[in-house]
């Protein structure tokens, strides 16, 4: 699976509407085949950034950074930011989510 995390730096005046600014790509890209997950946070740091977990089949990645959906994203997204986005992306041997270790609950 590839596992992207991806910090999005945005405008201090956009920040309350950045779910709804970004609700179309999301809801296509969860829609995918090889989407595993695909969701967002906002940093209690920052309260302007936005932090996006995804993963991808190993197969899915790449559909989806050439789908129209993707390049609209990259057309649209740049006017709403502060700064280029920062990514962490790694193929990891993992087939999803699964129980911490050091806390368990009954």
């Amino acid at each position: 699976m590839i596992l992207i995390n991806v910090k999005f730096p945005v405008k201090p005046e956009y920040a309350e509407q950045w779910p709804e600014i970004s609700r179309e790509f999301t809801e296509t890209t969860l829609a995918e085949p090889g989407n595993l997950w695909f969701e967002w946070s906002r940093s209690v740091k920052d309260p302007d950034t936005y932090v996006l977990i995804e993963a991808f089949t190993d197969e899915g990645a790449e559909p989806h950074v050439k789908s129209e959906h993707f390049k609209k994203m990259q057309a649209e997204f740049p006017q709403y930011l502060t700064s280029t986005p920062q990514i962490i992306s790694q193929q990891i041997d993992s087939e999803g989510w699964g129980p911490m270790g050091e806390i368990t609950v009954e």
